[in-house]
């Protein structure tokens, strides 16, 4: 417990939206003080007034430089969690909604999260000979077999030995039905469970059974040795010892006493049920005089048998797991499980092929092979978990890892984000994770990450239309004295279209649904930044018809003797908005019906700007006539034209991560 807690004990990390928003607001701001310096530079050449290129500049940098992203992000992130939440998912940190989006690798555990995590008894198997279990659940309700034949506990004495040892070596308990709970309730491990419910089906009774051969003595299992070992006292006063555990943790010649030949055929045989996708435990037993040392030696046994337990798959995994490999999200298998266990649920999962190599965390370094592009870890400890984790992000990718037990949340912390199993998962999983699973289904984690990626999309549809926007009011600044037009906008008017075009609208973008298409593409790079894939040249796209748009209008006003200024600021703040309403994800459709209203308070506000007298002498504007208005109103639908157009030409980026380049 205090190795694990020390493993926890690391400082929180930015997450891949963090770190990219980082990076471009530092880019934003020194380009915008660069160009706005140049905009003072060329007012002075020009012979305006000092004060006012130094208010324009300032005013420019104002523009240029989004700063209604972080209410636009917070929103899209908050919106985000409450959809989250609505599809099970509940988000314990807020950046975590965008970092789902990210993810390049989804690592999982296996019990519970790509099984039932109901553990069923299925084979038994003693130097004697095997048997059938049938029944499911944990109900004792089913038959076992041999040869055909239903047994009892007289019928097969070796059976008995094997499940009484079974029963013995077990701290699980199992309630009957009463008035509060009409089925049987498992209390405790899973896998001991299943043993009791078995045992309980050749008609033996967990409590008389404990109650005649009272425990004296215990080595609780570990995930370093793999077994546990219990002391009982018999009626005679001798000691018994019995051990149960991993096969390759018991069947040991230093541990049992039994002939090589029947140690190597019990490996086999547990072997053979591994690649089956049984858990195998094996079952030794050993009666002591009285007073046996207690510190338990785990030596000289007699082999009693195997227990192989199946816990099914869950009927959605495969399909979870193919979801996955669509979205272009690597799942990796890492468990505590024998490896041909591990591989048999992984090649029937999708996650692996046949024949594809499973690691061995006892003989290989996970670390390492984990860097090479392995999936499927199997009997990893808690410290080769978080070592698997750190491999994989070394390696550039984002990682997301689920878990439900104390052993996870090492890993869990570790992880870009961790997940956590909200019904059966302890405290410390919880409380390691940056999102809790309420119905405990990996699906849960695929609905997420669309809602991550839509988060993500959201942000950058902003950033699309907030910087082409400011790129052309730059750009409007720079080119409009070569136009003929002296100062083409004043400080107020800057201010004023900043205000109306990133405020209401702004936010509305950030409610915009998910692309249908969303998933059945790969996450972006991780090393890519948020302006990347092409966004940069949108920007510059759109930010030049808008500037056209807006010189052209100011050229023609000036040239034919009309308020020249006005319909300047007029057709800047039109445009944007035509660009606001072309941005949607679903143009012409009633999704996010907000944005068509911000759009429509903030067009009333740029004409009350120009047809109230208070805002005309805030603003400097005079009242167009009613054909310029609707003049400069279509030329500014060139906004909705371009804004269009450019989707339509640009390719979203189908780049792979290294896990993503082998074909599935």
């Amino acid at each position: 417990m205090g190795r694990i807690a020390a493993m926890m004990v690391a400082p929180p990390t930015l997450t891949p939206l963090q770190h990219r928003l980082a990076g471009v607001g530092r880019f934003l701001a020194a380009g915008a003080l660069v160009l706005c310096a140049v905009v003072l530079a060329l007012g002075l050449f020009r012979g305006q007034p000092l004060q006012l290129m130094i208010v324009t500049a300032i005013t420019l940098v104002v523009a240029a430089v989004p700063e209604s992203l972080p209410a636009v992000v917070t929103l899209s992130l908050a919106l985000g969690a409450r959809r989250m939440t609505a599809r099970h998912a509940v988000i314990r940190r807020l950046p975590a909604v965008e970092t789902l989006g990210s993810v390049t690798v989804l690592a999982t555990d296996k019990t519970g999260t790509l099984t039932e995590g109901q553990m069923v008894l299925r084979r038994l198997w003693t130097p004697v000979g095997e048997a059938l279990v049938d029944g499911a659940g944990y109900a004792p309700h089913g038959d076992v077999h041999r040869d055909g034949a239903v047994l009892t506990g007289t019928d097969a004495p070796d059976l008995t030995e094997l499940l009484q040892a079974a029963v013995l070596c077990n701290d699980g308990a199992l309630h009957p039905p009463d008035s509060d709970n009409p089925d049987w309730q498992p209390v405790g491990d899973p896998t001991e469970v299943a043993l009791l419910t078995a045992a309980a089906k050749l008609g033996i009774d967990h409590d008389e059974l404990r109650n005649q051969l009272p425990r004296t003595g215990e080595r609780p299992f570990d995930s370093v040795r793999k077994r546990m070992s219990t002391t009982h006292r018999l009626p005679g006063g001798t000691t018994r010892i019995i051990c149960k555990g991993a096969p390759e943790a018991v069947l040991l010649p230093e541990v049992l006493s039994d002939p090589a030949d029947l140690i190597d055929r019990a490996t086999a045989h547990a072997g053979a049920l591994a690649a089956d996708g049984y858990r195998v435990l094996a079952v030794a037993r050993s009666d002591r005089a009285a007073g046996t040392d207690p510190a338990l030696p785990e030596q000289g046994l007699t082999l009693l048998g195997l227990v192989a337990i199946f816990d099914p798959p869950r009927a959605s995994a495969a399909a979870t797991i193919a979801a996955c490999q669509r979205a272009g999200i690597t799942p990796v298998l890492i468990t505590g499980d024998h490896p041909a266990t591990a591989g048999a649920i992984a090649v029937d999962l999708g996650i692996i092929h046949a024949g594809d190599d499973v690691v061995d965390c006892r003989t290989t370094d996970p670390g390492t092979r984990a860097g090479h592009g392995a999936r499927v870890f199997a009997r990893a400890t808690p410290q080769q978990k978080v070592a698997i984790i750190d491999a994989l992000r070394a390696a550039g990718q984002v990682v997301a890892m689920t878990g439900d037990g104390v052993n996870d949340g090492p890993a869990l912390h570790r992880a870009d984000i961790g997940v956590a199993m909200g019904k059966r998962g302890t405290e410390v999983a919880r409380q390691a994770a940056d999102l809790v699973l309420a119905d405990d289904e990996l699906a849960t984690v695929v609905a997420a990450a669309e809602e991550g990626r839509r988060v993500y999309a959201n942000i950058r549809r902003f950033l699309l239309y907030a910087l082409s926007g400011g790129a052309a009011e730059i750009a409007v600044m720079l080119a409009g004295p070569f136009a003929g037009l002296a100062l083409p906008l004043l400080p107020a008017q800057i201010l004023w279209i900043n205000l109306i075009t990133h405020g209401l609208p702004g936010l509305a973008l950030g409610s915009e649904p998910v692309d249908p298409d969303v998933m059945n593409r790969p996450p972006r790079p991780p090393s890519e930044t948020i302006l990347g894939a092409g966004l940069w040249l949108r920007i510059l796209r759109v930010g030049t018809v808008i500037a056209a748009v807006t010189i052209g209008v100011g050229v023609w006003a000036h040239a034919t003797d009309r308020p020249w200024q006005t319909l300047t600021f007029l057709a800047l703040g039109v445009t944007q908005l035509a660009v606001a309403l072309g941005s949607r994800a679903r143009p012409g459709t009633r999704s996010n019906p907000m944005l068509l209203a911000a759009v429509a308070t903030a067009l009333a506000l740029q004409l009350a700007g120009i047809y109230l007298p208070p805002l005309q002498s805030l603003l400097g504007t005079q009242p167009p006539a009613i054909t310029d208005l609707i003049i400069v109103t279509a030329l500014s639908t060139l906004g909705y034209a371009a804004i269009r157009l450019d989707r339509r030409v640009h390719t979203p980026s189908t780049k792979a991560g290294p896990l993503q380049e082998r074909p599935t």
